[in-house]
């Protein structure tokens, strides 16, 4: 989520001056919406939709019950992330596709450049697995090697593309849905049309015949975040002219300011359905304006971190995470869990995820990559098998020749055999914990490992006091009945 960093910062630092505050008053709130509103001005939001958005925040943090509240601070951030959610849609949107009509039919429109082409693949990645047959229909006639382009994608991911003359858009997109789409068994065709570099009649013309030849279930349009303002008139045109259901909001991994994305649900009423960070297939995901809102204000997307676990997970992952717990980690087990980080989306999507460590990072200058893994795999590759099994073996000696075979240097090496020992350690203390350990003292340090994430303090004592506490109750509930007052007999 690259492209909000800046504005993630910028509202971050104004939480934090109101936190140092404690009581508020309306001087306060009037000082934090006019850093709002510069934030997302800066960001390039539609500046209409600034107004209004810094409008109903500013009415409702002013209310007495705000301001005289314990703790004020909390309500305004509050306030502001429920705003933010409905700005970006409130509740996700879900691809209509009625199960009456086979094939069914999705057409992607949008500006040349905006990432149709990769769009349209990823979406049938996406569909594929979940369990749909989906065609690609090449329909872009008019861009070089645009078909070439889809046939390509379409080989990665498995995909047949469908590409008729190369010539009639239309009748390309006539043929695939009545009859290849029947031939070749596929339940859902993904029509892929042409772009231009700026909206003209001949294109939308040719949008228009198209969709009125084909008659498509969902009609997408592929918007690219880093579009600034101009984003506002692109989608008016196009909403006006073919009424689509749904936006693809492609390149949220750029590096440009994105406001763009904040305002197209505000001006047309039409749903961001999923967003797309990467370019691998599985980089497109359903779009969740709630998690979307949490992370730009920094809390972290913990469910979908959750889920992307839940999607890698099998009986033997969870056979592996309870011998983890209970005989040690193993360098076969960090390797492991350095390449379900790759299949999870990366170390920097992850980071972002996480509350308060994408932020950390900025803050320490510190970038995360997928190329930081390649090292470690190749210094792990170059251990023996007893020593991958029992790390602590590793001596002087060893760490010289696992440094000449892996092409790195012993201090890497060393470096390596420290974050095993922290692992390890870590998994030491769990093990600890599982078994009737000190949970307070684990409290303490859970606390300040998310405080140094950058956690408000807090909200970190708070989680930690609550994630240390649940394995006593776990234990206690195992055991049975709950213990009745007064004195037990001992058993002998």
């Amino acid at each position: 989520m690259a492209v909000f960093n800046s504005l993630s910062d910028r509202l971050q630092d104004t939480f934090d001056k109101l936190r140092g505050k404690g009581r508020l008053t309306e001087d306060d709130i009037n000082v934090a919406m006019r850093e709002i509103r510069l934030a997302l001005l800066e960001a390039d939001v539609n500046f209409r939709v600034v107004r209004a958005f810094v409008s109903r925040c500013k009415e409702q943090c002013l209310e007495a019950e705000v301001l005289s509240s314990l703790n004020p601070t909390q309500n305004v951030v509050r306030i502001v992330l429920d705003e933010l959610t409905k700005l970006l849609g409130s509740e996700d949107a879900e691809l209509q596709l009625p199960s009456t009509r086979k094939p069914n039919v999705i057409m992607l429109v949008g500006l040349q450049g905006s990432g149709k082409t990769t769009a349209a693949a990823k979406l049938a990645y996406l569909l594929k697995g979940k369990g749909r047959r989906p065609l690609l229909a090449a329909c872009d006639v008019h861009r070089p090697a645009a078909a070439d382009q889809l046939a390509t994608l379409g080989g990665e991911v498995g995909v047949p593309v469908w590409r008729g003359d190369g010539k009639n858009a239309v009748s390309i997109a006539s043929e695939a849905v009545g009859r290849i789409a029947n031939e070749r068994k596929c339940d859902v065709v993904i029509v892929d049309t042409a772009g231009r570099l700026q909206i003209d009649e001949e294109m939308m013309q040719e949008a228009v015949d198209i969709r009125d030849a084909i008659r498509p279930d969902q009609i997408m349009m592929v918007v690219d975040a880093m579009t600034g303002q101009d984003i506002v008139n692109v989608v008016n045109e196009f909403n006006a002219r073919m009424d689509f259901d749904g936006v693809i909001m492609s390149k949220l991994d750029g590096d440009a300011r994105g406001g763009g994305a904040l305002s197209v649900r505000e001006v047309t009423g039409k749903p961001i359905m999923f967003v797309s960070q990467g370019e691998k297939p599985d980089s497109l995901e359903v779009f969740h304006p709630d998690r979307m809102a949490r992370r730009i204000l920094g809390m972290g997307d913990v469910i979908g971190i959750i889920e992307e676990a839940e999607k890698l997970q099998n009986e033997q992952s969870i056979a592996d995470a309870e011998r983890m717990l209970m005989e040690g980690f193993t360098m076969d087990d960090m390797l492991s869990q350095l390449q379900q980080v790759r299949k999870m989306g990366g170390m920097r999507k992850l980071a972002g995820m996480i509350p308060g460590v994408d932020r950390a990072l900025s803050q320490r200058g510190t970038d995360v990559s997928d190329e930081q893994i390649v090292p470690i795999e190749a210094m792990i590759r170059s251990m023996t098998k007893q020593e991958r099994a029992k790390p602590r073996i590793i001596n002087g000696q060893r760490r010289k020749r696992i440094a000449e075979g892996s092409g790195h240097t012993v201090q890497e090496v060393n470096t390596l055999i420290k974050q095993w020992e922290q692992m390890d350690k870590m998994m030491s203390s769990l093990r600890s914990m599982a078994m009737g350990g000190n949970t307070r003292q684990m409290g303490r340090q859970m606390g300040n490992m998310m405080r140094n994430m950058g956690m408000d303090p807090m909200e970190a004592e708070k989680l930690a006091r609550m994630s240390a506490a649940a394995p006593a109750g776990n234990r206690q509930q195992r055991k049975g009945r709950p213990r009745k007052k007064g004195k037990q007999k001992r058993r002998r």
